[in-house]
């Protein structure tokens, strides 16, 4: 919505391509670090629309130049993800997936489509400097981004925006939120070593199932016991398995989960205590430990700047009123917290149930986002380049 109460006033022309563009990818799902088609369309896409310094990065991602109107002004980036996941779809959609066991239940292949509107409204109203429209392949495992930002192409950057389809909200509503905004996400494994037997003489074992059992319930005092109250922190077993026969202690079990934290010191926290545990209760049952930590992405803080730009550009394009809280706190990760390492910025949620429409979660076989989010979501990220390129520039 404008202030007036409308959608955001983008040509007939703009709007029918970009809707086509959208369904395409959607009919052409293509996973994580398998993007090529997707990448070649999208590189075809801004071809048309007379956008030509378009580079192909980090494999399967692209970045396309936007001239600014002052070459010496700061440069700003915005990015859309176009990877899918490997669920099958069940949204009965006309342009469902055509790929079996392929669907794009995150809106990838809408944050695809607004990057290149984005990039359309920034060639006729460029911002001060030059703007990056950044295409990252590969968020849904979280190497995407840092694949962008060691390709070197967003070296020079001064901020960066990117956003989020969600059917929490409506379409025309944009949250932009200051703080915690997405949480860090770390997984691990634990095994543990005992020694195998009868299951009728278990004293004759050093049962790992035991142990794991006593190990499971004691990570839930990390959150419980170490965390500070006010701080959130989630720690979640996930898979375990152990044993093949019901009348044999097995000599290994095994549990593996996700350890999820909104600030640098309460990650660090958990994760050392999540190694202290399993370690000592292990030991105190007479099994050894191993545990492996695979740091994911960082947590998304927003910063009161960039998110006061934020805040603005979204307000000039759907009205003050439609910039909303988020109202919970996120718990779930987004690899854009690798750029918001090194570049500030602001990650913004952009609604996207038609009115009347029901929630449908995301990573669910029936999730979709209306077509219309993608007319907000370009707006509003073309407009935020534009006030942090201006503001940047002083």
């Amino acid at each position: 919505m404008t202030p007036d109460g409308g959608l955001p006033r983008i040509p007939n022309a703009l709007r029918s391509r970009l809707v086509s563009l959208r369904r395409a990818i959607h009919e052409n799902p293509e996973l994580s670090l398998q993007e090529s088609a997707t990448a070649e369309r999208l590189a075809a896409a801004l071809r048309e629309l007379g956008i030509t310094d378009v580079q192909r990065v980090a494999s399967t991602g692209l970045v396309a130049r936007l001239p600014g109107r002052n070459p010496r002004a700061p440069r700003v980036a915005i990015r859309g993800d176009i990877d899918a996941l490997p669920i099958q779809e069940a949204t009965g959609l006309p342009f469902a997936s055509k790929t079996p066991g392929a669907m794009h239940a995150c809106g990838h292949d809408v944050h695809a489509a607004w990057a290149v509107g984005a990039a359309a409204l920034l060639r006729d109203s460029p911002a001060q400097g030059d703007v990056l429209v950044v295409l990252q392949p590969a968020e849904e495992i979280g190497r995407g981004a840092l694949a962008i930002l060691e390709s070197g192409a967003l070296d020079g950057v001064e901020a960066i925006f990117g956003g989020h389809v969600d059917r929490r909200f409506e379409v025309g509503q944009v949250v932009a939120d200051e703080g915690p905004l997405a949480a860090s996400a770390d997984m691990f494994e634990i095994e543990l070593i005992g020694g195998g037997a009868h299951a009728a003489r278990p004293h004759e074992a050093r049962d790992p199932i035991v142990a794991m059992a006593a190990v499971i319930t004691a990570l839930q005092t990390i959150v419980a016991r170490r965390l500070n109250p006010a701080t959130p922190g989630v720690v979640t077993i996930g898979a375990m398995n152990a044993g093949s026969a019901p009348n044999v202690i097995p000599d290994r079990a095994r549990a593996a989960g996700t350890v999820r934290a909104v600030e640098p010191e309460s990650r660090a926290l958990m994760l050392a205590e999540l190694e202290r545990i399993a370690t000592s209760v292990a030991h105190a049952h007479g099994v050894d430990a191993k545990v492996s930590i695979e740091r994911g992405t960082p947590p998304i803080v927003n910063p009161a700047e960039a998110t006061s730009w934020a805040r603005r550009a979204a307000g000039a394009v759907v009205g003050s009123k439609n910039v909303v809280p988020l109202g919970f706190l996120n718990m779930a990760a987004e690899d854009f917290a690798h750029y918001m390492e090194r570049i500030p910025g602001c990650f913004l949620r952009i609604g996207a149930r038609e009115a009347g429409g029901a929630f449908i979660p995301a990573h669910a076989p029936t999730f979709y986002a209306a077509e219309e989010s993608i007319f907000v979501g370009a707006a509003v990220l073309a407009e935020c380049a534009r006030t942090a390129s201006s503001e940047l520039e002083g």
